[in-house]
């Protein structure tokens, strides 16, 4: 559950979070929530199975993922998308 005090991301703060820079949280958006996958081992280095990149919202690549958007369960989310 969101809390009031949770952070809000712009598209451009949020592509500051890819998983290029060691020590920096990587960060991805799912319909306007965005999630911290820093711990999850898929997303390694800001780059999911070659196919999804962390700084992004990735929505629409979420129909063509092998599972459902159920797997953000397993991470923590920290905020909302805001353009």
């Amino acid at each position: 559950m969101l809390r009031p005090t949770q952070r809000r991301f712009q598209r451009s703060e949020l592509a500051k979070f890819d998983g290029r820079q060691e020590g920096v949280p990587i960060l991805v958006a799912y319909r306007g929530l965005v999630y911290d996958v820093t711990e999850s081992y898929p997303w390694r280095k800001g780059v999911h199975w070659a196919c999804a990149s962390a700084g992004r919202d990735e929505t629409g690549k979420m129909a063509k993922a092998p599972h459902g958007p159920e797997l953000l369960g397993r991470v923590p989310c920290i905020g909302w998308l805001i353009d």
